[in-house]
Formats: C-alpha cells, structure tokens, sequence
C-alpha cells in the first residue's frame, strides 16, 4: 500500500469514529417525550394503532412520542385549551387519548 493510501485510509478512520461519536452525544442531548404531540406529528412507533413517524390520529396521545432536550419532558405542559384537565409530558408511555 502506498503512503498515500496509508493516510487516506488513517483520515477515513478517523472521520469515522469522529461521525460515530457526534451521533451518539446527540442520542445523549434528546429524550423521548410521550403525551405531547400533535396528531400526525409523532416520532416513529409510538404504539398500537401506529406504525411509524406521523401516523398518531390525536393530539397529545399518550402513547406517541417526540423528541425533546434531554431534561425538559417532565417539565413540558400542555394547557387544555376547552378547560379540561392540562396534560404532561412523560417519560414513559401512557394509557390515556390512545385511539380504541
């Protein structure tokens, strides 16, 4: 193998496990947050009755996710807007406005 491409293996490497690294801070910086989307602006898989990214049909279904700043579900709040009982974000999947 030539010195050239000795190195440009060595640079591609590193790149490599440079790109790895980056990928897994981010995973580290995002948490799953559960109860607080939209319909049709879930993560991927939230639950029965859903299969992948956009697929929850109502608002705030406790079984639908959205990623968020690690640190901030559990503080998130969604305000009724018809005077109902406001909803929390959680960490783990919940039963409640999952579609029969």
């Amino acid at each position: 193998m030539s010195k050239t491409t000795s190195t440009l293996a060595l640079a591609a490497s590193i790149a490599t496990a440079v790109a790895g690294l980056s990928t897994t801070a981010h995973a580290q910086e995002s948490e799953k947050c559960y109860g607080i989307s939209l319909a049709g602006e879930n993560g991927c898989a939230a639950g029965p009755g859903t299969t992948c990214a956009g697929t929850s049909s109502v608002d705030y279904q406790g079984n639908a996710w959205t990623l968020v700043p690690a640190g901030s579900c559990e503080e998130t709040t969604i305000e009724a807007m018809d005077g109902g009982e406001d909803r929390m974000g959680s960490l783990e999947a919940l039963t409640r406005d999952v579609p029969a």
